[in-house]
């Protein structure tokens, strides 16, 4: 919500920054949650469990996830792997190999009008080290992509992510990733979102564009963390380089309420324009956790 502070929208505008939201507001293509109906919309190879792979090594994970943060998702490599990671609601699809994108599309009537992609920099586990905002175009997923959209989301109006690897789709959402849209433009760029959606087209200029980077801090499972002190952020916030701060997790809420990784509880993204300026903040806010009386 803190990117909607300073830009008006109407009330009566419904703008989703959850799937769960996106879900129930866009009943023509909610499909696109269904991420076997995805896979297969690609011509992937995919089943629900039940149905064994004919060879190995697949990637399997829940049907439907509104919650992300890859829970649940693991490689099967033989059938012992398969058998023993046989679940009800899971689907294994071909191991896609390649870049991990997220890739945020303004479509008007699902044709693409714009379009931002972020590279993840994995760390092992489903968790991410950063992730690189870059304004350059992707080919290899916008050639993909465009066409899929034009097929699969015509009548869609509004933002759309798409998560890729290797060019190929793994996840739809009805929605922006709202983890940097401070590194897209600021409140210009949200601007044009809101007209998006009252409007139903899309009007952003995007000015000089530069990369910028999105620092995510992981720490152990377990603790029940607490949120650093608002001076603590006011100083990292104040920081040279960084753009914004996120804490990521609801401090009232019980750990389990959380959708996380098996690597790691996320609690906070710092946005920057140069990345070690990020890890310096990134590191200040660690030392806090770590050193904080935090419930076990």
């Amino acid at each position: 919500m803190q990117y909607f502070q300073r830009v008006s929208c109407p009330e009566h505008v419904r703008i989703p920054t959850e799937d769960s939201d996106a879900w129930v507001w866009n009943p023509g293509h909610r499909w696109v949650y269904d991420k076997l109906a995805v896979a297969m919309s690609q011509g992937l190879e995919a089943a629900p469990h039940g149905v064994a792979p004919d060879a190995y090594p697949v990637f399997s994970k829940p049907i439907y996830n509104l919650k992300g943060m890859g829970v649940g998702s693991r490689v099967l490599a033989s059938q012992a792997d398969y058998l023993d990671a046989y679940q009800p609601g899971h689907f294994w699809s071909t191991l896609l190999e390649g870049e991990h994108v997220s890739s945020d599309v303004a479509l008007v009537d699902g044709v693409p009008q714009w379009w931002r992609h972020a590279r993840g920099i994995a760390s092992g586990a489903g968790t991410f080290d950063y992730w690189e905002v870059r304004p350059d175009a992707d080919e290899a997923v916008e050639q993909w992509c465009a066409p899929w959209c034009r097929r699969h989301l015509a009548g869609y109006t509004g933002m759309v992510n798409l998560e890729t690897i290797g060019g190929r789709i793994i996840e739809v959402h009805l929605r922006f990733a709202d983890q940097w849209p401070d590194l897209y433009g600021g409140d210009r760029w949200v601007e044009a979102l809101v007209r998006l959606y009252t409007e139903g087209a899309w009007s952003f200029r995007e000015g000089t564009a530069r990369p910028g980077y999105s620092v995510v801090l992981f720490m152990p499972h377990g603790p029940r963390y607490r949120h650093p002190p608002a001076g603590l952020q006011r100083e990292v916030e104040g920081m040279a380089g960084i753009s914004s701060l996120q804490i990521t997790f609801h401090e009232r809420l019980a750990i389990e309420r959380h959708a996380m990784p098996p690597g790691g509880f996320r609690v906070a993204i710092v946005n920057c324009w140069d990345r070690a300026s990020g890890n310096a903040a990134r590191d200040r806010l660690r030392a806090f956790f770590a050193g904080a009386k935090n419930e076990q």
